[in-house]
C-alpha cells in the first residue's frame, strides 16, 4: 500500500485560481450570453517581442541540421543567457556575480515552490501578508507551514501590510528562519524603498535569516529610487535568495523561462553548526529533479537583452502600465481607495462599506461582468480588498471601468 504525503490534505480544496475559474464557470453557464472580462489572474495578453520571435525560429531552424542540434543542455542554463542576465540585469547596478550563481529556469513560480526542498522542514517561516499564494501552499505540502488555526498556518509569521501602515513590513519581534519577500508586490503592487528594504538585510545578517526575495515585477518599476535586486543592498549576497522571471517582463507566461540567483557566499547549517552552500545544494537538487528551460526558450530570452528586444519589452511594459495608470484614476474617481499602479502592474482596491472580498468579487461579476481576484485569497489581511490586473487589453479595461463607474454610481 503506498502512503500519501498527508501534508497535502491540508491544504485548502483547491488553488485560489482555480476557485475563481470555477466561479467563473459557473457565471458563464447561467448567463451564457454575457461576456466577462477578465482582470484578476495575472497573464499577459500582448505577443512576443518579435525579437524574440525571430530567435525562437532562428533556434528551431539549428535543430533541423546536424551541425547545429542541441540536446540536453548545461543544468544551470545556456552561458550565453547566463552572460546576458549577469551583463543587463546585475552589472549595470553594481552588483557581481559569476555565471556559476544563475541557474535558469522554466520561471520563478516553480524556483519559489521548490527551493524549499534544500532547507529542513522545520525551519519557521515568516510571510508579508497579503502574500502569493504558492509560498505558503509549498511550505505546508512539506509540513513546514504547521496546521491551519482560524485561517492562519500556525509555523508561520505573518507580517500585516495593509493601508493603515501604507504597506511596509514591520520588523517582527521574532527571529524567523525563512522570510518571504516580493517586491513590487503581488497583490498589493505595492514597492520598498531602498532604506525599507536595507533594514530587512539588517534583520536577516543579525538573525541568520534566510530571505527569498521574488522580484518577478521589478520590470515596471518607474521610479528611479526604487531597487530593482535585492542585491542592491550590501550584505544581502550573504542572506538572500532572488526570484526573476520573463513571465511578466516579457510576455514569457507560455513560453516558460526564469531564473533564481544562489550567491556562492550564501549558507545554511546543520544541527551541528556546520555551514552549507546553499549554491551547491541547489545545484544539486536541479541536476536532479530538473532537466533545464528548451535551447529554443534560452535563445528567446536571450533576445530579451538584445537593442530591438530591449525596446519592444519596454513598449508592452509601457501598454500594460498605461492600462494601469487609465484603470487607477478611473477607480479613484468613483471614491475607491486604491493603491499600487505605479510601479506594478497590480491594483489593490479597498472594498466600499467594509465589503468582504469574495462578496465584492460576486458583487462585480454578476452586476458589472467584471471579474478581479478576492484579496482574501493572499492572506488575512488580504480581506477587505480585491485584486485587479493591467494585463487584459487596452480597450477591454476601458470598457472594464466604464462598467465598474455604472455599476458603483
Amino acid at each position: 500500500m503506498a502512503l500519501v504525503n498527508e501534508h497535502f490534505l491540508k491544504l485548502p480544496g483547491n488553488y485560489l485560481f482555480s476557485d475563481i475559474a470555477k466561479k467563473l464557470n459557473t457565471f458563464k453557464v447561467t448567463h451564457p450570453k454575457q461576456d466577462v472580462i477578465r482582470l484578476g489572474i495575472g497573464d499577459v495578453t500582448q505577443p512576443l517581442a518579435p525579437a524574440c520571435i525571430e530567435a525562437m525560429h532562428k533556434a528551431v531552424d539549428e535543430m533541423t541540421r546536424k551541425e547545429t542540434f542541441r540536446g540536453y543542455g548545461p543544468d544551470q542554463g545556456y552561458d550565453f543567457l547566463i552572460e546576458a542576465i549577469i551583463k543587463n540585469d546585475y552589472a549595470p547596478r553594481g552588483v557581481q556575480l559569476s555565471n556559476a550563481e544563475i541557474f535558469i529556469s522554466d520561471g520563478a513560480k516553480s524556483d519559489t515552490g521548490n527551493i524549499g526542498d534544500i532547507l529542513r522542514h522545520d525551519n519557521s517561516v515568516g510571510v508579508t501578508d497579503p502574500i502569493y499564494p504558492v509560498y505558503i501552499d509549498s511550505n505546508v505540502m512539506c509540513g513546514r507551514a504547521g496546521v491551519l488555526e482560524n485561517g492562519r498556518w500556525s509555523n508561520v509569521v505573518y507580517i500585516p501590510c495593509t493601508g493603515e501602515n501604507c504597506f511596509i513590513p514591520q520588523i517582527p519581534d521574532r527571529r524567523i528562519d525563512i522570510l518571504y519577500l516580493c517586491y513590487p508586490n503581488n497583490p498589493t503592487g505595492t514597492t520598498l524603498s531602498k532604506q525599507e528594504l536595507k533594514k530587512w538585510v539588517d534583520y536577516a545578517l543579525a538573525n541568520d535569516t534566510l530571505i527569498f526575495f521574488d522580484a518577478a515585477y521589478e520590470a515596471y518599476i518607474q521610479d528611479p529610487k526604487i531597487p530593482h535586486s535585492i542585491y542592491e543592498i550590501r550584505g544581502a549576497k550573504r542572506c538572500a535568495i532572488e526570484f526573476r522571471s520573463f513571465s511578466k517582463t516579457a510576455g514569457f507566461t507560455g513560453v516558460r523561462c526564469g531564473y533564481t540567483v544562489v550567491p556562492k557566499e550564501l549558507t545554511g547549517a546543520t544541527l551541528t553548526g556546520e555551514r552549507i552552500s546553499l549554491n551547491q545544494l541547489w545545484s544539486r537538487r536541479q541536476s536532479t529533479k530538473f532537466n533545464g528551460a528548451s535551447y529554443i526558450t534560452q535563445r528567446a530570452a536571450e533576445a530579451v537583452y538584445s537593442p530591438e528586444g530591449k525596446e519592444q519589452v519596454r513598449k508592452i511594459i509601457s501598454y500594460y502600465m498605461g492600462n494601469a495608470k487609465l484603470m487607477k484614476e478611473e477607480l479613484e474617481s468613483t471614491g475607491l481607495k486604491v493603491y499600487g499602479g505605479e510601479n506594478a502592474p497590480y491594483l489593490w482596491v479597498k472594498t466600499p462599506k467594509e465589503t468582504s472580498s469574495w462578496r465584492f468579487f460576486e458583487q462585480m461579476l454578476y452586476e458589472a461582468h467584471v471579474a478581479g481576484t478576492p484579496g482574501v485569497g493572499f492572506g488575512p489581511s488580504g480581506e477587505g480588498y480585491v485584486r485587479l490586473t493591467a494585463f487584459g487589453e487596452h480597450s477591454d479595461c476601458v470598457e472594464a471601468m466604464k462598467r465598474i463607474k455604472t455599476w458603483l454610481a
